[in-house]
């Protein structure tokens, strides 16, 4: 499952580069499949990639909610940058991509905030993406 793990933390790089740049998600995913395509250096975006990213820009709205509602003592604004990408893409994957195990994903993000963040991260991440896995069936709806 190496090219998952490698198209997950891709994702997390592209929601974070838009995040930085205060750019649409949509806009920065354009850009790295240009890039990708014109310098035969960079890998290629993959599928699942796209699916990811893809899968957060159209709940966004959403996961952004269920963060902030349940981040006990952090705001959106005041967390870390790195972190708060790696939840919104491990909440999209955890609530709405079923085929993906709940443990993966939890380990996958948790990675992620141990490779890219602080040292309190992956257990913040681990704790927050936990609260959903338990919470799971009730926080999945459409938005209006």
């Amino acid at each position: 499952m190496a090219a998952r793990n490698t198209a997950r933390k891709r994702a997390f790089q592209i929601l974070f580069e838009a995040d930085q740049r205060g750019t649409d998600v949509e806009t920065v995913l354009a850009d790295w499949v240009r890039h990708a395509r014109s310098d035969t250096r960079q890998p290629p975006v993959s599928a699942y990639t796209m699916d990811l990213v893809e899968g957060y820009t159209k709940h966004a709205g959403r996961i952004d909610e269920l963060i902030a509602q349940y981040a006990v003592g952090w705001t959106l604004d005041r967390m870390p940058v790195v972190d708060r990408n790696i939840l919104r893409l491990g909440t999209y994957e955890l609530v709405w991509v079923d085929e993906t195990p709940d443990a993966v994903v939890l380990d996958e993000a948790v990675q992620l905030a141990k490779e890219f963040s602080t040292d309190d991260s992956p257990a913040f991440v681990n704790g927050l993406l936990g609260r959903f896995k338990d919470l799971k069936p009730g926080l999945r709806r459409d938005e209006a």
